[in-house]
């Protein structure tokens, strides 16, 4: 098993759900925490409690991953304490309405592919070089369920799902020479602010998603992320797929009442 005390662990999109909960996950592991995401209220006062809970060492600095000039300038201007990075957590993403293709807004899209896609490979693209320069990383891709089966109303989101899959396996590949690592964790129904955010706020649509299914919580994901991080350094967990024991597959779970 490899310890994480001390070790720099970023995780972005850190201000709620899985990425919250991560935090908080590798916080009670000893790691020293790296913190970005939009909300910059929440990541403080996250940090704040961070600090409180855990006494470990944490930085937070408001980010929007789909911004790759702010984000090379983010990670080149990292205090030098800080720049190490042993574990990306690269969690910041979102989906955006169930419309049919041609009925889809064009913006949903731009924010779903700018952000799941485009975001993912700007920090990686900041981050991994340094990793291969000293010897040492591990790269946690969250992907999804959506990243293994197309559901009706899914289309982008599903692909940006798709392509984050295909990116980890091909980032696998280019660092196959290298001690780095490369996972995906990918889950199924967790209860978050998803479908709220999928929903554009509609609280009522989006609570119908999660009825009558014991779901996930973004503690249980946190779980199976830093389950791949305290893996000996010899053994990689390439992919895990993790869904509530009611759900089957994307579009196929079972409804108590």
């Amino acid at each position: 098993m490899t310890t994480l005390r001390d070790k720099i662990v970023f995780v972005t999109g850190a201000s709620s759900g899985i990425g919250r909960s991560a935090a908080k996950a590798f916080a009670r592991e000893g790691a020293r925490i790296l913190l970005c995401a939009r909300r910059g209220e929440r990541l403080q006062a996250l940090a704040g409690e961070l600090k409180r809970e855990f006494g470990v060492p944490v930085h937070a600095f408001s980010l929007d991953v789909r911004d790759q000039s702010a984000v090379a300038a983010a990670i080149a201007g990292l205090p030098a304490e800080w720049a190490a990075i042993d574990v990306l957590v690269n969690n910041a993403g979102l989906s955006r309405g169930l419309d049919k293709l041609h009925e889809g807004l064009l913006s949903d899209w731009e924010e779903m592919i700018d952000t799941n896609v485009k975001g993912l490979l700007y920090v990686s693209r900041a981050v991994i070089p340094g990793m291969v320069a000293r010897g040492r990383g591990h790269v946690i891709n969250i992907g999804s369920i959506a990243g293994h089966e197309v559901y009706p109303g899914g289309n982008v989101y599903c692909a940006t799902k798709f392509a984050v899959n295909a990116l980890s396996r091909g980032l696998r590949m280019d660092l196959v020479a290298t001690p780095v690592r490369v996972s995906t964790v990918d889950p199924g129904m967790v209860e978050t602010e998803f479908s709220l955010v999928r929903f554009h706020g509609d609280e009522g649509r989006a609570g119908k998603v999660y009825q009558g299914i014991e779901a996930l919580t973004p503690d249980d994901v946190a779980e199976a992320i830093v389950f791949c991080a305290t893996r000996p350094p010899h053994v990689s967990i390439a992919e895990m797929i993790v869904m509530p024991t009611a759900q089957a597959a994307a579009m196929l779970a079972h409804r108590k009442g």
